[in-house]
């Protein structure tokens, strides 16, 4: 059988911590951000936890 390949899209967008977390960035920063108070476009950088709904499917994609 052949192995499974990683998703590449999956690896540019999300990583594995080191505790075994999947984390990834967080949406709605990209366009529109004239209206949109200063905190709130700063609360939206960097990286957050992905939910635990969709987890098994991302650590399935990532294939560490």
């Amino acid at each position: 059988m052949p192995k499974m390949k990683t998703k590449k899209c999956a690896v540019k967008r999300m990583k594995t911590s080191a505790t075994g977390k999947v984390m990834r960035s967080q949406g709605g920063k990209a366009h529109l951000n004239g209206y949109k108070p200063r905190g709130r476009k700063r609360n939206l950088r960097g990286t957050t936890v992905t939910d635990d709904s969709v987890v098994k499917t991302m650590k399935r994609m990532l294939q560490d």
